[in-house]
């Protein structure tokens, strides 16, 4: 009776261990969602429609004229399909707003809220695209 017992503990213990890689993945504490940016008149340069994120690179000229390049990570194409979207919803060119929460770290790289495409069609993404920023 005792080594069941512990037996069973044993193995709680263990699924719990094994879960602790899921969240520390899914979280977005390296974003900072208090100063929401909007890059408007962005040019899609790669959209990379791919396990475990996609992920879209896009050029936009700063204040000055100068071309920065910015990437912003999505969901799953899985949970963006549910969303609407598919690989066809971007192509190098496009050109689009992107709504993102940037880097704490101050880098051009982000989590994606939403894009709206040249004809004003919105695409959400699942896990941050539930709020509007503006």
């Amino acid at each position: 009776m005792k080594f069941r017992f512990v037996a069973s503990w044993g193995l709680v213990v263990c699924f719990l261990i094994a879960c602790i890689p899921l969240l520390a993945h899914h979280s977005s504490s390296n974003y900072d969602t208090s100063k929401p940016v909007v890059l408007k008149g962005a040019t899609v340069t790669k959209w990379f429609w791919a396990n475990p994120h996609c992920i879209v690179q896009v050029d936009v000229k700063d204040d000055k004229g100068n071309v920065q390049h910015w990437a912003a990570e999505a969901s799953s194409p899985s949970t963006l399909q549910l969303k609407g979207w598919s690989q066809a919803s971007m192509e190098p060119g496009d050109v689009i707003t992107i709504y993102l929460y940037q880097s704490k770290d101050g880098r051009p790289v982000g989590r994606l809220n939403r894009i709206v495409l040249a004809d004003g069609m919105e695409l959400r993404d699942g896990q941050q695209g539930g709020r509007n920023i503006e």
